[in-house]
């Protein structure tokens, strides 16, 4: 556990791990995100900020032949065992002092893109960018899917609340309450919204992102995980988050998102702090889109997302000109 692989000194330099992933849920497709992210020009638009982009390709995943139910879970040993094989690989890559962006996949990945980044980072902090909680636990889960529980597994706070899901026995709950945020919830299912409520998490609805606006939101939030002191910071972003008008090639839209502005605002702060240290992109689905323009319109906002995180901004920069050039008189035109 090396304390020098979570300084932000991390540079510039960038790993991309693809976990080409689908079986958190029951919609096919979504394991097509990561090349679809990448084929929007992830890596160009890196490069152009100056990083030294690694692209360390896609995590091949079995496909185990026996995988009954556990209550109504479906594929808990696969999505154990993907989680746990994704958990290695982005702790190598925090490990070796990269900043790591891990291109999903559905949403029941970040067990182990968190639980491999606490590895080398034990005092990170999570902010969950998602319409959804995904903190059910399986006593809870309407559906089932894993997709929806993933807090759930990394919280010590509901220890005792979870049952023993075969698949993970590999890891243990490793995170504290109070070192989560969400942004951009609006749908909530019963069992989840007791959770928050008992363990006192701090959440910002869209409700309150419209009451507070997203300057405020931001503020609060990184003010409540980083006052006491600074740490990595996971961010861990569902494209659905925003607006299914912006993000339609998604397989769980929920109306009244997150605007393209308050997304961007959102990764632009957590820019700022220099301490962002993992960022998950999950949940693009290209089979989802109803036309080629909406498959492209959502995996170009994933690259927006990404670029901004790593310091893309909308004012312009000058890394090019470190001044105003001036003209020398043997470049003026000889007539």
């Amino acid at each position: 556990m090396s304390d020098y692989s979570c300084q932000q000194n991390r540079s510039q330099s960038v790993a991309i791990l693809g976990a080409p992933f689908s079986k958190g849920q029951k919609r096919r497709g979504v394991e097509h995100g990561p090349k679809a992210i990448r084929d929007a020009g992830l890596v160009e638009r890196l490069s152009n900020l100056d990083y030294a982009v690694h692209d360390f390709g896609d995590l091949t995943f079995k496909h185990l032949e026996k995988d009954e139910h556990f209550m109504h879970v479906p594929f808990p040993r696969t999505v154990g065992r993907a989680n746990q094989l994704l958990s290695g690989a982005v702790s190598g890559a925090v490990g070796a002092g990269h900043t790591c962006i891990m291109l999903g996949g559905d949403h029941s990945l970040a067990i182990g893109s968190v639980e491999g980044h606490a590895q080398q980072c034990p005092d990170l902090c999570l902010i969950w960018v998602d319409a959804h909680a995904d903190i059910n636990t399986p006593l809870t889960s309407p559906s089932g899917n894993l997709h929806g529980q993933s807090v759930a597994f990394l919280l010590k706070d509901l220890q005792n609340k979870m049952p023993e899901v075969p698949g993970f026995s590999w890891m243990k709950p490793f995170l504290s309450a109070r070192d989560l945020v969400y942004i951009g919830l609006r749908d909530v299912d019963p069992g989840e919204h007791i959770i928050l409520k008992t363990l006192g998490i701090q959440y910002f609805s869209m409700r309150d992102i419209d009451r507070m606006g997203i300057q405020r939101v931001m503020e609060v939030t990184l003010d409540h995980l980083l006052a006491r002191k600074q740490r990595p910071i996971h961010l861990s972003f569902d494209i659905d988050a925003f607006d299914p008008s912006l993000a339609p090639a998604t397989g769980t839209p929920v109306n009244g998102g997150l605007t393209y502005r308050e997304g961007i605002y959102v990764t632009e702060e957590i820019h700022n702090t220099g301490l962002l240290s993992v960022m998950d992109v999950v949940e693009v689905n290209p089979t989802l889109g109803a036309t080629p323009e909406a498959v492209e319109a959502t995996t170009s906002l994933a690259v927006d997302v990404i670029a901004s995180a790593l310091g893309q901004t909308r004012e312009g920069a000058h890394i090019a000109f470190p001044k105003i050039p001036e003209p020398k008189e043997d470049t003026e035109l000889r007539l």
